[in-house]
């Protein structure tokens, strides 16, 4: 009998799994539009999408696909539901998650992106697709010289690679200037301006894909931090410390021969128009003892600027730099406790941040963000929107006597729309605040009574 049930359930199990497989190849795509933002080295491109149901039975969800060369450099993949007409629009943000597929061709990569209700037959839905490619600007020539202006490659299809059959569809491809030395045409096609446009196109099979390459100027900063690591240290007695350390490097063409000061300074638009010597980073309100340093010391080439909503710190490095460069420095500031550090309805405390890097438009390789919580925390859990590497460390500082607990995150390719508040949770209670001075009262307690002794036996040797 047990065993009559168990098979029950797989052939159930399975019928469901082959229903939504089958479901899945029922829908197709009336329209769409692909806008593609080429305008700095962070690649944004925006789908709109009106997908129809053509089978017998509802679907849960569909598939975004991706060729191999840009899945693996994918920063973020986001989708909304659009409801409503015109000024009447409503955007319900989707479930959108990596997924894979056994019958992918030619290691094409895919999202999951499941609808709020399910998709009856013959019903339509449109929505609003959101994806971020880093790296995927290629410097040709690979080297230039300090008065030569940037020139890139991006690979890409004139058509959506897509595993549904699309009605029609239409590319768009913005530049960030006018200078496009080439560019691939796939009738029809045709360039006006800073843009390019593919299409429309009409009944393209699943899994269409036309290469194309586009070749044009580019002399956006390339700002790549190859490394940062944040570190929040939280202090009940009244303000969270922040300290940013950086290695940044310029991901652009690499520079060749000499670097003239000289020209740098008075032929600005022309020399050097690939580099940058220039940075802002985007800091919380209300911040105060703000410092900007290198291995060398302080660089007081900065300004800040405070506001009720922002803080915004300019500042620069200590030379330009061109491609292949690189400069490390470390940022700090303080920020009110109170600002940032709440109560939940169960009793435990949380911290609600900002993830991601201060510095605009910039990639970061590697991203390290260390919580590092009171002495007595206990029970520490971090809630982010999406996935990170989590683990658990421990610091010693001054008076400390079993260490602090330190909430380590952990992401690769990370990008300004990374930039979303997180929280970190955990249990507290108010006695250990007693710890630090209790430690300090005893310290002085003690150098007073060795003094004292001190003193007594310097007067016993007088007297004899």
């Amino acid at each position: 009998m047990a065993a009559r049930i168990g098979i029950f359930f797989v052939f159930v199990a399975v019928f469901l799994s082959i229903s939504a497989f089958s479901s899945a190849q029922d829908l197709q795509i009336v329209n769409a539009e692909r806008r593609i933002d080429l305008s700095s080295h962070i690649v944004k491109a925006f789908l709109t999408l009106k997908v129809e149901n053509i089978g017998k039975d509802p679907a849960a969800e569909m598939l975004l696909a991706f060729p191999p060369t840009q899945i693996k450099n994918l920063a973020m993949v986001q989708a909304l539901a659009i409801t409503g007409k015109k000024k009447k629009k409503t955007y319900l943000p989707l479930d959108v998650k990596p997924t894979e597929r056994p019958d992918a061709p030619n290691d094409t990569g895919y999202y999951r992106v499941k609808f709020i209700s399910p998709l009856g037959p013959g019903e339509t839905v449109s929505l609003e697709v959101l994806y971020i490619l880093t790296h995927s600007l290629e410097p040709f020539p690979v080297e230039i010289t300090q008065s030569e202006s940037q020139l890139v490659y991006y690979h890409d299809s004139a058509v959506i690679l897509s595993p549904y059959h699309i009605k029609q569809q239409t590319t768009f491809v913005k530049t960030p200037t006018t200078r496009v030395e080439s560019f691939t045409s796939i009738e029809p096609a045709n360039r006006a301006g800073k843009e390019i446009k593919y299409g429309p196109y009409e009944n393209r099979a699943s899994y269409s894909y036309t290469p194309v390459i586009i070749h044009f100027e580019n002399n956006s900063p390339f700002a790549v931090v190859e490394e940062l690591v944040r570190e929040i240290e939280i202090s009940h007695w009244g303000s969270l410390q922040i300290t940013e350390s950086y290695r940044l490097t310029h991901g652009g063409a690499r520079h060749k021969g000499v670097f003239s000061r000289v020209d740098y300074q008075s032929k600005r638009s022309v020399s050097g128009a690939s580099s940058f010597n220039a940075l802002l980073a985007v800091l919380p309100p209300r911040v105060n003892s703000v410092y900007y340093r290198d291995n060398i010391g302080n660089i007081s080439t900065s300004h800040l600027r405070t506001g009720f909503r922002k803080s915004e710190l300019e500042f620069e490095p200590r030379y330009p730099l061109f491609g292949g460069w690189s400069a490390t420095f470390v940022i700090g500031y303080r920020v009110p406790l109170e600002d940032y550090l709440f109560e939940a309805s169960d009793g435990r405390r949380y911290l609600n941040f900002t993830f991601g890097c201060p510095l605009v438009e910039t990639i970061v390789n590697k991203l390290t963000l260390k919580v590092v919580l009171p002495e007595g925390s206990k029970d520490p859990s971090a809630v982010l929107p999406f996935t990170v590497n989590q683990e658990l460390e421990v610091k010693y500082s001054y008076l400390d006597i079993v260490g602090r607990t330190v909430v380590v995150l952990q992401k690769d390719n990370v990008v300004p729309t990374h930039n979303v508040p997180f929280q970190v949770y955990y249990t507290f209670k108010p006695i250990y605040m007693l710890a630090e001075p209790f430690m300090l009262v005893t310290a002085f307690f003690l150098v007073f009574v060795a003094s004292l002794a001190y003193v007594h036996i310097d007067l016993n040797i007088v007297k004899k």
